[in-house]
C-alpha cells in the first residue's frame, strides 16, 4: 500500500473523453484519487468557470469506468445537498475556508472533506474552520500555499504546516505543490520535500495535454512526469529519511 496518498487530475474537467482518458492513465500508475474541477471559482470572471453539473456527470462516469474515488470542489450549500452523497471527497477551496454555513452543511452529510487553507489564514483559524464540519470528523487538511509580497511564484508553500498539524491535531495533512508554485518545474522538488517532512498525501495537477489546458496550464504536468514523481515518492517513503511523528504527543488546538 502506498504510504503517501496521491490525488491527481486536471484543474478542470473539460470533456468526458478528457477526464476518462486521464483517469485510465492515473489508474495504471496507482494514483489513489482522481481530482477534477467542475465548479471553478476564478479570480478573472472571463476565465473558464468549469462545466458545472456536466463536469460532475463526467467525473462519475470516470469513476464508474476506472473505480477511482473522486475529489472535486463544491462551492455552495445547494451543490453540497445535491452531490455530497455521490462524491468521495469534497474539496473546499481556500476562498471558502471561512464560509462557515457551507462547512456546517457538509457536517450533515456522510462525506470526507478536503479543507484547503485560506490565502492568509493562520493555523488556528484553519483548524477552527475544520471543526465546523461536524467537529472535524472526516476532515483532511490541505496546504496550498499562502499569499506573499513576492509574486515570483503563485504562492509560498508553507511546509511548516506538516509538523504543526502533526503535533497539534489528528488530521491527515495533504500538500498541494501545484497551486503553491504555479510553475510545473517546482512540483517535483516540493513534492519530495513534503514527503520527507512527513505529509500524508499530495494533490498534484495533471493534464493529458498541459499546453492546451483550459486553466492553470503553467502548473499542469503530464502523466509521464507524474509517473516519475510518484516513483520517486514511493522509493523515498520506504527509506529512513522520512520524518516520523509521535502521535502520543498531540496537543489539540482549541
Amino acid at each position: 500500500m502506498r504510504k503517501v496518498k496521491i490525488i491527481a487530475g486536471p484543474c478542470a474537467v473539460e470533456s468526458e473523453e478528457q477526464i476518462v482518458c486521464i483517469a485510465k492513465e492515473l489508474k495504471k500508475i496507482g494514483v489513489n484519487y482522481l481530482r477534477g474541477g467542475a465548479f471553478k471559482p476564478r479570480t478573472n470572471p472571463e476565465s473558464f468557470q468549469g462545466l458545472g453539473d456536466k463536469g460532475i456527470e463526467y467525473l462519475l462516469k470516470a469513476k464508474e469506468i476506472t473505480g477511482l474515488a473522486i475529489v472535486t470542489e463544491l462551492m455552495t450549500i445547494d451543490q453540497v445537498k445535491k452531490y455530497a452523497d455521490k462524491i468521495d471527497i469534497i474539496q473546499i477551496g481556500s476562498r471558502n475556508m471561512y464560509n462557515y454555513e457551507l462547512l456546517k452543511e457538509l457536517g450533515k452529510h456522510k462525506c470526507k472533506v478536503l479543507l484547503k487553507r485560506g490565502l492568509s489564514a493562520t493555523f488556528e483559524e484553519w483548524i477552527s474552520a475544520s471543526k465546523y464540519v461536524n467537529g472535524g470528523k472526516d476532515v483532511m487538511l490541505c496546504e496550498r500555499g499562502i499569499r506573499s509580497f513576492d509574486n515570483t511564484t503563485r504562492n509560498v508553500l508553507d511546509l511548516q504546516t506538516i509538523p504543526y498539524i502533526k503535533e497539534k491535531t489528528n488530521y491527515e495533512i495533504f500538500i498541494d505543490p501545484s497551486h503553491a508554485a504555479g510553475n510545473k518545474y517546482m512540483i517535483e522538488p516540493m513534492s519530495l520535500a513534503a514527503t520527507v517532512a512527513g505529509c500524508d498525501g499530495l494533490l498534484i495537477e495533471v493534464h493529458n495535454n498541459p499546453s492546451e489546458a483550459l486553466c492553470d496550464k503553467n502548473q499542469a504536468i503530464d502523466i509521464k512526469t507524474l509517473k516519475s514523481i510518484v516513483d520517486k515518492i514511493d522509493e523515498l517513503s520506504n527509506t529512513k529519511l522520512i520524518y516520523k511523528y509521535n502521535k502520543k504527543s498531540i496537543k489539540e488546538v482549541k
